[in-house]
């Protein structure tokens, strides 16, 4: 439809579909779906295997894991606790964890800003170990494998007068990790996936990207290091709404008309304005422990 190229997303899953309303193949991109009816979680599995494929997507070539459930933003913890064994199970699937590893969580986002503050949380949440085990061996801990986790929370550009990716380039550099996990909020397309989804890929993330924000991005290019980026969209650009609830109205039109009409109505300040749930804040607290309780499960063993 048109406008919708102008609408962002984080999401890999949400650019196949725009694809797909339009009727238009993607040579160079596999998707693959599977649908939990018990859990009611759907997983789908977006590879970008060529060239052609990621320009056309416009992401890097890799793998893009979308869980969708419902209830995310509900406070059920055995629910919880399923998605978080979905996402222990993916990560084990990108990273080589039958060996020990030292790893490095980074919380992207100002923990100022509640819509914002997912990946600080997940911080909080974490089970650090990399300091016990340097300090008293793997013998102070009762293990005897485990995986070093180290995370911080690096803020914003705002905050630190530096770019996230000169931080984070300076602590790998002296700490050395195997990999890094990058967890931030992501922008959707749809409202229905704000804080219902979640993205995991192996591609490394962009800080800010979705709301328009450019920075270097935390990419294994970038840091010389396997990057896996973990996201939840917690904001959608106030001009999709505006968008969809014109939805049935456009399709009665030519393209031509469609544009205009969309010129008039969706003013260029609808563009830079985000929405978010009335109670993000509670829904942020669920998610961060979700997300860092899979991290959890993930690395507590090898």
């Amino acid at each position: 439809m048109s406008g919708s190229r102008r609408i962002r997303t984080d999401l890999a899953l949400e650019t196949t579909e725009r694809f797909a309303e339009e009727n238009t193949e993607i040579r160079g991109v596999e998707v693959h779906e599977e649908y939990d009816e018990e859990k009611d979680v759907r997983t789908t599995v977006v590879k970008i295997v060529t060239e052609n494929g990621a320009k056309s997507m416009g992401r890097p070539q890799g793998t893009y894991i979308t869980i969708e459930a419902p209830e995310l933003s509900t406070p059920d913890e055995d629910y919880h606790r399923e998605i978080s064994e979905e996402i222990s199970t993916h990560l084990r699937k990108l990273i080589d964890l039958e060996k020990e590893k030292s790893v490095l969580v980074i919380g992207l986002g100002n923990a100022a800003i509640t819509a914002d503050a997912l990946g600080p949380q997940v911080v909080d949440n974490l089970l650090m170990t990399r300091h016990i085990i340097k300090e008293y061996g793997l013998r102070g801990i009762k293990h005897k494998k485990m995986h070093r986790i180290s995370g911080i929370a690096p803020g914003v550009m705002a905050q630190t007068g530096m770019e996230t990716a000169e931080i984070v380039q300076g602590i790998v550099s002296e700490t050395k990790p195997d990999v890094v996990v990058a967890i931030d909020a992501l922008a959707a397309r749809s409202v229905r996936r704000l804080s219902r989804t979640i993205q995991i890929t192996d591609t490394g993330i962009h800080p800010g990207s979705g709301v328009g924000n450019h920075r270097n991005g935390l990419t294994e290019e970038n840091l010389q290091v396997k990057v896996i980026g973990i996201g939840v969209p917690t904001v959608v650009d106030a001009a999709t709404i505006v968008h969809d609830s014109m939805a049935h109205l456009l399709d009665t039109l030519e393209e031509t008309e469609q544009k205009e009409f969309l010129d008039e109505m969706i003013t260029p300040n609808l563009y830079s304005m985000f929405v978010t749930p009335k109670d993000v804040d509670e829904t942020i607290k669920y998610l961060s422990f979700t997300i860092s309780e899979g991290l959890n499960i993930a690395f507590s063993q090898v």
